[in-house]
């Protein structure tokens, strides 16, 4: 069998009638590995024998009716995973083999039966666009290898566009879930922030931070975020919102919405084929009897320069904790313990990381704070006012996930700038906390995937659901599989 033939939900019904067991499963999502993770590089660690041995046990169980019961993930290497290697894909951490807890996510995939393939790749602690940041490997996009997947959750996108787990979980601090989840032609959900626990997960930017599922399609996805959101004492940022059923939103009835499109959003610098495919979706919704209007958010010019900002002096503080003493890798080169702190962080951290602490300390700093850091957070609460104002008269924001398909490796490594504006029609999203969700749309002409990104209330993922879902029941682009590791 391929995962590629069957939903979550079909899937779960299958497991309840004995059609097909735990172990089935597991064991086809291994053989896909073994099949294509050679070119994909998705996973940096595999957790085979656990998995099996998990496996056989779930299959002894005489109710198997509970959400997501015996289905096979991978989970991005910043979260913890009790007794399972997690890097967060840095040489700093390399020797971080056997963690003592497991993040609250984990707690809520074990509690739901579900069985952790392994660990996924991603740019170092979580600072990158492409994936290409990794100190282990660069993970390439199924589509097509010469090109990136996107990141930081690259991996996490990778793998389930691959066919290789059914649903995976990422983080987006700026875009890090949405942005993969387009280049590589599935479906990413960033959550409001507070709506999905942090603890467990390792810090890069607190305030931006969030888990969220990728999956094949939108019903996968809502049903991920039932079991993983909900309020957690042990994360001081947790909401106490309760949790709807996502899934009963999936109505496909849209009538009567009334979408908010930014014209910054479809400015210079967004690619042809990516405002096309963006505009044939916008007549998907009008024949779906939606209605759409050109909005601005005005300050979502700054939002790049904003998030640089606040993102770094923000792992600039977090990452103060990797000195080399309590965990991590510690140099073997020292003389005494200032150098031991120097060079531990030195040969530690990737080039990008130390790039971004540099940058936050020095926006941290004495004579620099105000003119900097504090302006910066003045600048996201005028961003989060501007959708405010718009979330006042329309029910979503819809726009492209990124202005360009996936570009090549290598394209843009010496470039940090150019980069970094990878993630331009994204940041604004983290630094105003609502919820956003990427779904295929169309293909651009280097026949790679473009992603359609919706954008919601603070708490109302229901309706981004409602409206991601009634587009993909109206279109096949999430039927489409790419040349690694597509059904045959």
């Amino acid at each position: 069998m391929s995962l590629f033939d069957h939903t979550i939900k079909e899937l779960e019904e299958m497991l309840h009638n004995n059609e097909v067991t735990v172990e089935d499963l597991v064991k086809t999502s291994y053989e896909q590995i073994r099949k294509v993770d050679g070119d994909v590089k998705a996973f940096l660690t595999l957790n085979e024998e656990e998995a099996l041995a998990q496996a056989r046990e779930l299959d002894k169980l005489e109710d198997k009716s509970q959400a997501l019961f015996g289905m096979p993930a991978g989970i991005k290497d910043n979260i913890v995973t009790k007794g399972l290697r997690t890097t967060c894909a840095s040489q700093f951490l390399d020797n971080f083999e056997d963690p003592l807890y497991d993040a609250t996510v984990m707690d809520k995939l074990n509690e739901a039966k579900v069985v952790n393939i392994g660990k996924l790749n991603m740019d170092e602690f979580a600072m990158g666009s492409s994936n290409e940041n990794s100190s282990y490997e660069s993970t390439r996009n199924p589509w097509n290898t010469d090109y990136v997947p996107g990141g930081s959750s690259g991996g996490s996108a990778a793998s389930v566009a691959a066919g290789e787990v059914l649903f995976s979980l990422g983080s987006d601090t700026g875009g890090s879930i949405r942005q993969p989840a387009a280049y590589c032609g599935v479906v990413g959900m960033k959550p409001t922030y507070g709506r999905v626990s942090r603890f467990g997960l390792v810090a890069f930017a607190s305030s931006l931070d969030q888990i969220g599922p990728l999956t094949r399609n939108v019903e996968d996805n809502a049903r991920v975020m039932e079991v993983i959101a909900g309020h957690d004492v042990k994360d001081s940022t947790s909401a106490a919102v309760e949790v709807p059923k996502f899934t009963e939103a999936l109505t496909g009835d849209v009538k009567g919405m009334k979408i908010a499109v930014p014209k910054e959003y479809l400015a210079e610098g967004v690619a042809p084929e990516v405002k096309e495919s963006i505009m044939n979706a916008l007549k998907v919704y009008e024949s779906l009897g939606a209605t759409w209007e050109e909005v601005s958010l005005p300050h979502s010019k700054y939002a790049l320069s904003a998030y640089y900002l606040i993102a770094s002096s923000e792992a600039s503080a977090n990452l103060a904790r990797f000195d080399g003493v309590r965990y991590g890798v510690r140099s073997e080169n020292a003389e005494n313990m200032i150098d031991m702190f120097k060079k531990s962080r030195s040969e530690g951290f990737g080039d990008e990381v130390k790039r971004r602490i540099m940058l936050g300390t020095f926006a941290l700093s004495s004579g620099y704070y105000d003119a900097y850091y504090k302006k910066a957070q003045k600048v996201r609460t005028l961003i989060k006012q501007d959708f405010d104002e718009i979330f006042a008269s329309y029910d979503v924001v819809v726009g492209p996930t990124a202005p360009t398909p996936a570009f090549r490796v290598g394209e843009k490594t010496e470039d940090p700038m150019t980069m970094y504006a990878n993630d331009i029609l994204t940041i604004p999203v983290n630094l105003a906390g609502v919820p956003g969700i990427s779904i295929p749309c169309g293909f651009g002409e280097n026949g790679l995937p473009v992603g359609l990104q919706i954008i919601g209330q603070h708490f109302d993922e229901e309706r981004v659901y409602r409206a991601a879902h009634a587009f993909e029941q109206a279109t096949d682009y999430h039927l489409k599989r790419p040349q690694v590791g597509g059904a045959k």
